[in-house]
């Protein structure tokens, strides 16, 4: 389900803080809830999960061909460090406050099969970066509590594109963002989720 941004922004989430200039794409709300101690089995599956693996052909075409337009076009270089558009600093990791500074450099922060580089982690809350030639994105999962005081999973996309080329791939992508890539991946992290939580039997 996708949830509005002013809804998830109310949350004033550490990623707003140090990146205001960046802006929220999307939010989604995953089939995903526990306690307040699960968000890390929570991390473990939501940063294991490679979109290009995934159990939707049509999500695996739609990154296959992304892949091949990256290398074509030398889109995702990653000897080529680009600064954040319209700024000096290449990562948001040189924004962070010192406690921050390596909390997400753990087994469950590593980085995804996507490239996504780890920035923060705590105890609701874990952002991983990704430059391109396209755009600076971040990924965000968090464990966002409800009126029961159960947790629930939470996936948001930051983006900051690099000109007219980032901004009409945006565009271009939306439509299949919303129709394609969001329902497969909240499918396959809830079953997964689900997965997890079942008891084993004794056999």
């Amino acid at each position: 389900m996708r949830v509005a941004n002013s809804e998830h922004s109310a949350q004033a989430w550490i990623i707003e803080q140090i990146a205001p200039d960046f802006r929220l794409l999307d939010a989604w709300a995953l089939p995903v809830q526990g306690r307040r101690e699960d968000f890390a089995g929570f991390l473990q599956i939501g940063t294991s999960f490679d979109p290009a693996r995934s159990n939707s052909t049509p999500t695996r075409a739609l990154f296959a061909v992304r892949a091949r337009l990256g290398e074509w076009f030398k889109w995702d270089d990653a000897a080529n460090a680009r600064p954040i558009p319209g700024c000096t600093e290449t990562s948001l990791s040189a924004r962070l406050p010192a406690h921050l500074r390596g909390s997400a450099d753990t087994p469950t922060g590593s980085p995804s099969a996507q490239g996504f580089q780890p920035l923060y982690r705590t105890d609701t809350e874990y952002a991983a970066e990704l430059s391109n030639a396209t755009v600076h994105g971040v990924l965000q999962l968090t464990w966002v509590e409800h009126p029961d005081h159960s947790y629930r999973g939470r996936l948001a996309v930051y983006v900051k594109p690099r000109g007219i080329l980032g901004t009409a791939y945006l565009q271009l992508i939306a439509p299949f963002r919303h129709l394609v890539v969001y329902p497969a991946l909240t499918r396959q992290l809830g079953r997964a989720w689900s997965a997890r939580a079942v008891p084993q039997g004794d056999g």
